[in-house]
């Protein structure tokens, strides 16, 4: 759930409402946890595919299980995963950016 939180939070800019959902102030709308599972509904992924295309990045299919956005790539057993997956590398990514600029200001 972790995974699918940070995409949640970082990525579609939702809020955690409360532990089991979030709320999508663009819908105007609460999502629980059971109706967004990415990993397992490809068109949960592909809401995934265009937010980031709205953010810049170029989404590409690389075989059956992989896909990449621009410079970050992952595989998975399906391509909803694999769009998961990667969506959740820039979410990481990004987290060691934004920790190396908070120790920079604090030191």
């Amino acid at each position: 759930m972790m995974k699918i939180d940070a995409i949640a939070r970082r990525i579609l800019g939702w809020k955690l409402n409360r532990w089991d959902r979030w709320y999508d102030y663009e819908q105007g709308k609460f999502i629980h946890e059971s109706e967004f599972q990415p990993e397992q509904n490809i068109d949960h992924a592909m809401l995934i595919v265009d937010r980031l295309e709205g953010l810049g990045f170029t989404y590409e299919i690389k075989g059956l299980s992989k896909v990449c956005f621009n410079d970050f790539c992952a595989t998975g057993e399906s391509l909803a995963q694999a769009i998961t997956n990667a969506a959740y590398e820039i979410v990481e990514q990004n987290s060691v950016m934004d920790r190396t600029r908070l120790w920079q200001k604090l030191c």
